[in-house]
C-alpha cells in the first residue's frame, strides 16, 4: 500500500521532501505534482520500477520517457543538443514542454524509443518537482500519469491513491495541478515539431522561432 504525504505547493517542506526521494532512490515509484499535471516517476537507473511503470500505463517500447531535469546543465550529459536548440529550450524552460531529442549513452537502452533512440526532457516549474530534484542531485524518469484507456492526465491526489494504492510507493499530494499534460515538441530536425498541444504555448514552434 502506497504512503502518502501532503506536501506544501509553494513551500515544500524539506522532511517530506527528503523521504519521498529515499523512496525514490531506494526503487519507489511515485506519484507526483508538476506544473502541467501529475506524473509518475522513479529512479532512472532502476530496471524494476521502470518495469512497474511500463505495466500501470501499458507501455510498449515506442513510448519516450521523460527525464524531469532540475535545469538545463545536466541537458548535455544526457541528450544531444545544437546550438540553436539549446536557445529554444532556455527560452522556453522552465516550462510545461517536454522535447524529444537524441539521447546520449548515458541513458540506459531500456528507456528509449526502440528505434530512434531517443529521449524526452522536460525542465519543470514546479517547487514540489523541484525540490524533489535538487534533492536527488540527478533527474528523475518520468511519465504524464494517464491510465490505459484515458486521455487526459490524473488530476486529484486522491483519486490517485484509491486506483494505484497497490501499483505505487508514495502519493504526493501537491493540491490540484492542472488537467493538461505538457506540450511535447520533437526537435530531431531542424524545423522543430509539436506532437502534442498541451500546456505549454505552442506557438513559437509552430512559427518556427
Amino acid at each position: 500500500m502506497s504512503q502518502f504525504f501532503q506536501i506544501h505547493p509553494e513551500n515544500p517542506q524539506a522532511r517530506l521532501i527528503n523521504q519521498a526521494v529515499d523512496i525514490i532512490s531506494q526503487g519507489g515509484v511515485v506519484a507526483y505534482p508538476t506544473d502541467s499535471a501529475y506524473a509518475i516517476g522513479c529512479h532512472l537507473g532502476d530496471k524494476k520500477a521502470v518495469d512497474r511503470i511500463r505495466r500501470i500505463r501499458q507501455l510498449d517500447d515506442k513510448h519516450n520517457f521523460t527525464l524531469m531535469c532540475r535545469d538545463l546543465s545536466e541537458l548535455a550529459l544526457y541528450a544531444k543538443v545544437s546550438n540553436t536548440d539549446y536557445r529554444r529550450l532556455k527560452a522556453n524552460t522552465p516550462g510545461a514542454y517536454t522535447f524529444i531529442l537524441r539521447a546520449t549513452n548515458e541513458v540506459p537502452r531500456r528507456l528509449l524509443h526502440a528505434k530512434r533512440r531517443t529521449i524526452g526532457i522536460r525542465v519543470p516549474d514546479h517547487p514540489t518537482t523541484l525540490a524533489l530534484l535538487e534533492r536527488l542531485g540527478e533527474p528523475m524518469l518520468s511519465s504524464s500519469l494517464i491510465l490505459p484507456n484515458d486521455e487526459l492526465p490524473l488530476t486529484d491526489p486522491y483519486e490517485i491513491r484509491d486506483l494505484l494504492e497497490h501499483e505505487l510507493d508514495l502519493v504526493i499530494d501537491g493540491g490540484f495541478c492542472g488537467m493538461e499534460a505538457t506540450t511535447v515538441v520533437n526537435l530531431l530536425d531542424d524545423v522543430p515539431q509539436v506532437t502534442r498541444v498541451g500546456l505549454g504555448d505552442a506557438t513559437p514552434f509552430q512559427t518556427g522561432e
